[in-house]
């Protein structure tokens, strides 16, 4: 039981910033995260260690907020700050439209890459976190997330010409 407290006190606070960048409600998220750690305890023992505990804590927490999206069937629209700056309020109509139409546009490509990279992507455009905390998340350096966001950033790039 001495344990399972450490793990809790060690990764919680990780395993909730990771599902508040998803969820972007503080209550849906605590619930998340308790609803992780209860599923951790019953099922600790099918843990094999090949990855990290913080990575499987989030898989199990991503898990939960998925199912919870499908039994809800409420998809909360993810905002990007970039494009938060470009709404004006002379925008017409058909500006907001065509504004909404391109933020869908990356939405979608960002759904193509990989999955760090997308996770990574998320973290930083939604979660508005910063490189150190994303790689604290993902069990990884400031570093990392940084050129991975980067990386990320070119594919999409890429796609667009």
């Amino acid at each position: 039981m001495q344990d399972i407290e450490k793990i809790y006190q060690e990764y919680a606070s990780a395993v909730y910033k990771y599902i508040f960048c998803l969820t972007k409600n503080e209550d849906l998220s605590e619930e998340i995260t308790q609803e992780t750690f209860v599923r951790a305890v019953k099922e600790i023992k099918k843990f094999k260690g090949e990855c990290k505990i913080s990575v499987w804590l989030c898989q199990i927490a991503k898990h939960i907020y998925f199912k919870t999206l499908k039994e809800k069937k409420k998809y909360q629209e993810v905002q990007i700050q970039e494009y938060s700056d470009l709404l004006f309020e002379n925008d017409t109509i058909e500006d907001l439209y065509c504004k909404n139409e391109e933020k869908l546009e990356i939405f979608r490509k960002i759904q193509r890459l990989d999955e760090k990279t997308k996770n990574v992507m998320y973290l930083k455009i939604a979660g508005d976190l910063t490189f150190k905390e994303i790689g604290e998340i993902m069990n990884q350096s400031e570093n990392w997330a940084r050129v991975t966001f980067y990386r990320g950033k070119q594919k999409i790039k890429e796609e667009k010409q």
